[in-house]
């Protein structure tokens, strides 16, 4: 029999033997503890960490009202697979897939839209990249040709979610450098990649990079004039991640969505800017011809027959909730009112960084709520360190904001990022350009380059580039 002395109801939770012992790391414990000792401990290994809302790197949701948590927290022992116990919720569900492909115009009749829950935007991209797939190969076999050789159009600015799904269905990854002069997918570049083996092109609706956006009208129209030449039929699918829950509120106008002809499926993420809890993603397609039948599955399930189209079949049902609570809560003057703010303050933080000196934004405009920028070309000679430093400067403010090198053939540039979401004010915005200056003034005070800078001495100096203090 074990002696450990037992922790109960009324022992204090850091006066209880589970305090002055190291959390478990490699087995599950022998005895029990109380809620309040096993919650405390785990509270407090998170206690350090950035808090959510100054996390500005991640693009995912990190505040909702409290009636959208009460609700989700109340739903959250609910599987969305069970429709049989919760068959509201596939109602709720199918409702959501048919106001979002509303907002994207879908041209679509009837009262069922074309579309599919996620996990996340990831999945969803799959789910989309997987129906290109078998589209392409019934067609291939219905010719007579062969169609073991796909591949896909896609920019360098991708998630690393398409060079998965190139991996596990064995695509070729064909990938359309971005430059210093082409910041995003330069259509005839994406069309001179084709072939007959081509299952779609992607374009990309906020690039994660950089916040950009993809023309998908001038894509639309070279890809039109290349499919009609050569007899071929390449669609369009648009990863609109980061901007599918942005543009129509702010960028109305913007053509994008359904309304462009070639565009036949539509991804994004419902937990980034849909402004619910991870996680959560969506998939449209422009009409049932779009998606395969091969794709829905069926299986009897707790005493029913569900249809899903999807790569898993259990997952939370919450989430689906909050979205559709959002939808109700906010319609679309509230969607617009919350994104229009984070676009007001991701634009004015880009006007005060932009008018810092050591500073350049990436692009003139802010298109969507995240913009990056580098050192200035005369600071990068000089400077005694580099983003990396501010970056690690900054998290002790509590602030994470990444830095990172931008996609391959434009590695070299070194950038910093700010995602604006839900939950950002302007006094935070204001908090946030303080440290930064104060960061920056403290960095240039250096006597010595940091080790990040030395690394970056001598890799400019491999390359040919010397720079002096």
């Amino acid at each position: 029999m074990s002696q450990t002395k037992h922790s109960t109801a009324t022992t204090a939770v850091y006066g209880s033997d589970e305090m002055v012992r190291p959390a478990p790391t490699m087995t599950i414990p022998d005895e029990m503890t109380t809620p309040e000792i096993a919650y405390r401990m785990v509270k407090d290994e998170t206690y350090v960490q950035t808090q959510p809302r100054l996390n500005l790197a991640t693009f995912v949701t990190t505040y909702m009202d409290e009636y959208a948590t009460k609700l989700m927290n109340e739903a959250i022992a609910m599987n969305f697979i069970d429709q049989t116990e919760y068959p509201r919720v596939a109602v709720m569900a199918a409702r959501c897939i048919n106001i979002i492909a509303n907002l994207w115009h879908t041209p679509e009749k009837g009262d069922s839209k074309s579309g599919a829950t996620a996990v996340g935007s990831s999945e969803a991209c799959m789910l989309a990249g997987v129906s290109h797939w078998l589209r392409w190969r019934k067609r291939r076999a219905k010719e007579g040709k062969d169609n073991t050789r796909p591949n896909i159009v896609i920019s360098t600015g991708m998630q690393v979610v398409w060079e998965k799904f190139a991996q596990l269905w064995q695509v070729e990854l064909r990938q359309v450098p971005l430059t210093r002069e082409k910041r995003t997918l330069c259509a005839k570049d994406a069309v001179a990649m084709c072939d007959e083996n081509t299952i779609c092109v992607v374009a990309i609706a906020g690039v994660t990079w950089t916040g950009l956006n993809d023309d998908v009208e001038a894509l639309d129209k070279e890809l039109e004039a290349f499919n009609k030449s050569k007899g071929y039929d390449i669609p369009i699918h648009v990863d609109a991640a980061s901007g599918g829950f942005i543009l129509p509120f702010v960028s109305p106008d913007v053509r994008w969505d359904f309304r462009v002809k070639g565009v036949a499926s539509i991804s994004t993420s419902g937990h980034k800017f849909g402004l619910v809890y991870p996680g959560l993603g969506w998939v449209v397609w422009r009409d049932k011809s779009m998606l395969p039948e091969e794709m829905s599955f069926s299986v009897n399930y707790l005493g029913a027959e569900v249809t899903q189209v999807g790569l898993n079949f259990s997952r939370p049902a919450a989430q689906i909730l909050g979205q559709y609570y959002n939808f109700i809560r906010l319609g679309k003057e509230g969607y617009t009112k919350v994104q229009s703010n984070s676009m007001a303050i991701a634009r004015y933080c880009h006007e005060r960084i932009g008018a810092m000196k050591c500073f350049e934004n990436y692009s003139k405009d802010v298109v969507n709520p995240l913009f990056v920028w580098s050192l200035s070309e005369e600071w990068q000679k000089t400077a005694k360190w580099t983003l990396y430093d501010l970056q690690a400067s900054l998290q002790q403010s509590g602030w994470m904001v990444p830095a990172y090198s931008l996609p391959k053939s434009i590695e070299d540039i070194v950038v910093m990022r700010i995602v604006v979401r839900q939950g950002m004010s302007r006094d935070m915005a204001d908090m946030l350009i303080g440290d930064i200056e104060r960061s920056v003034a403290e960095l240039d005070a250096l006597k010595y380059p940091t080790p990040s800078r030395e690394a970056y001495e001598k890799s400019a100096k491999q390359l040919g580039k010397v720079y002096t203090h």
